[in-house]
C-alpha cells in the first residue's frame, strides 16, 4: 500500500543494428562511391510518405465515426431534454460528463440501407445516473434516451485526474506523496506528475466498507493505479475515492 516498499520495474535491453557493408565508409580498394551508393540504395531505398486521405464529412457502413458526425451527434445529445443545463460533470460544472461515443449497431432486420446512429454515454454526478443517447446521424435528432441508476461504466481520464487530485488533497493521501518523494526525490504536486489508470470500485467484493463509502454503487467510486512517470508505480489499491460525494476512504 501506499507508504509502503515500491513495486520497482527495471528492464534494460540493449538493440543492435548492423549496417550494410560499406554503408558511411569513403572509398575502399577499387571500390567506386557510385558502386557503394548503389548497393545502399538497394538494401534501404528512400521511402516517399505520402498524405492521410482525407476525412469525409459523413462515414460508410460500419466505418468509425468521422469527427463531424461525431461533433453533431454530441452537440444534438446535449442540446436535447436540457441535458447541457440540467446536469453536473466531475467537477460540478455545467453539463453531463461525457464518458464515450460511439458507432450504434443498428438493428438487423433494417438491412444494408440503414442509417448510421451515434450512441454517447454520460454521467451526470446530480442525478447519479447514466444517460445513454442515440442519434441518427442522417437526420441529427436524438431516437433515444435511456437513464439508469446503480450502473457504473468504465472511468475516464477526466475522472480519473479528479479523483487521484482528491487522494493527493486527503489526509489519507500523505503514503502516496512520501512514496512518490522517495522514488523521485520531489515533492508530489498533482496527477500530473503520474501516470494513472483506475476501475470502478465494487463494494460486494469487500467485507468491511468504511462509512465513507457505503453508498459505492449507487454514487461512483473509483481505486486509482498511479504509477510514477518513467519510474515505478506505487500500491494505491486500499484507497477508494467516491467521486459522487467527493469522498476518499480506505479499505481494510
Amino acid at each position: 500500500m501506499a507508504g509502503g516498499a515500491l513495486a520497482v520495474v527495471a528492464t534494460a535491453a540493449m538493440v543492435v543494428v548492423t549496417l550494410p557493408e560499406g554503408a558511411g565508409a569513403g572509398d575502399r580498394g577499387d571500390r567506386s562511391t557510385a558502386a557503394g551508393s548503389a548497393r545502399q540504395d538497394a538494401i534501404a531505398p528512400e521511402g516517399v510518405v505520402e498524405d492521410a486521405p482525407e476525412e469525409g464529412e459523413k462515414g460508410i457502413g460500419s466505418d468509425p465515426l468521422t469527427d463531424a458526425e461525431t461533433e453533431r451527434a454530441e452537440k444534438a445529445a446535449l442540446d436535447s431534454n436540457g441535458l447541457r443545463t440540467s446536469a453536473r460533470d466531475v467537477e460540478g460544472d455545467r453539463g453531463p460528463q461525457r464518458l464515450s461515443t460511439n458507432l450504434a449497431e443498428n438493428d438487423p432486420a433494417e438491412g444494408a440501407d440503414a442509417a448510421r446512429r451515434a450512441q454517447i454515454v454520460y454521467y451526470d454526478y446530480k442525478k447519479d445516473a447514466a444517460i445513454t443517447k442515440t442519434v441518427n446521424l442522417e437526420t441529427g435528432k436524438v431516437e433515444s434516451t435511456n437513464s439508469a441508476h446503480n450502473v457504473q461504466p468504465p472511468p475516464t481520464k477526466d475522472e480519473l485526474t479528479e479523483a487521484t487530485q482528491l487522494l493527493i488533497a486527503d489526509p489519507l493521501g500523505k503514503g502516496l506523496k512520501q512514496d512518490y518523494k522517495k522514488a523521485t526525490g520531489k515533492d508530489l504536486t498533482g496527477p500530473g506528475d503520474l501516470d494513472l489508470s483506475g476501475f470502478i470500485f465494487s463494494k460486494q467484493t469487500n467485507l468491511k466498507i468504511p462509512a465513507e463509502l457505503s453508498e459505492c454503487g449507487k454514487h461512483r467510486c473509483f481505486q486509482v493505479v498511479a504509477k510514477v512517470k518513467r519510474g515505478p508505480w506505487i500500491d494505491t489499491r486500499a484507497f477508494v475515492v467516491d467521486l459522487s460525494s467527493r469522498a476518499v476512504g480506505r479499505l481494510g
